[in-house]
């Protein structure tokens, strides 16, 4: 019910997750991000607990597969889960297990893993990672979501797309971006929502950091009466 794209940006050390899905809040329970560690995709018969698992073995030093390794160590019902790990060199890792939904595939780039379930074709996760390496002069978020599309277009999922989020993590240790399209209720609606939502938080993303850490040099807040 998923499809997905979990990668590093070479040249800003970002670290991010695009994914959506038919299923309600894809992104709350399929998306995690650390900043300056790694990112990891827990999708298909979702365990949410895999997630920060894989973010913890990536933290105590292991690279993306023998992260990988070690969590599908931890996991009871591996056949149903489909993971993809990414750290914070660029190193890549999947696994798809025997019991994923309808028509599974997963598609590897320099630094960037794409991974899907119940897929109209076989071919949309080649097509994320085509759409990602092609955009490579713009920044994280904007790629992520540029694959995101070209999923869509390429089939999608079998059934209608309902839920879409985007996390990205930087230098801090909050997400720079985490946006999410929870429902729409237009079929495939919410990969569009969920670029308007990034084209509104794109040019004040970086202003939030400068509030956490010197409000003094903050550009105005934004609300009534702080012109």
């Amino acid at each position: 019910m998923t499809f997905s794209l979990t990668a590093l940006c070479p040249r800003s050390g970002q670290l991010g997750i695009a994914v959506t899905s038919s299923s309600m809040a894809v992104a709350a329970r399929c998306a995690f991000v650390r900043a300056g560690v790694g990112a990891v995709a827990s999708q298909n018969v979702t365990d949410p607990r895999l997630g920060p698992k894989g973010l913890d073995f990536l933290a105590a030093g292991m690279p993306a597969q023998p992260a990988m390794n070690a969590l599908l160590a931890t996991e009871a019902h591996p056949d149903f889960r489909q993971l993809a790990i990414v750290d914070d060199q660029g190193n890549t890792a999947w696994h798809s297990g025997a019991k994923a939904l309808g028509t599974a595939a997963v598609a590897l780039g320099p630094g960037c893993v794409a991974a899907g379930n119940l897929l109209a074709d076989a071919g949309v996760p080649a097509a994320l990672v085509r759409a990602f390496e092609e955009s490579q002069a713009e920044p994280l978020g904007e790629r992520l979501v540029r694959a995101l599309e070209a999923g869509l277009a390429a089939g999608g999922e079998a059934g209608p797309v309902r839920s879409a989020g985007l996390l990205v993590a930087d230098r801090e240790a909050w997400a720079w971006a985490d946006l999410r399209v929870d429902w729409h209720d237009e079929p495939d609606g919410a990969i569009a929502a969920l670029r308007r939502l990034w084209q509104d938080w794109r040019p004040q993303a970086d202003d939030y950091v400068t509030r956490a850490l010197d409000p003094t040099a903050a550009p105005s807040y934004g609300v009534p009466g702080d012109e």
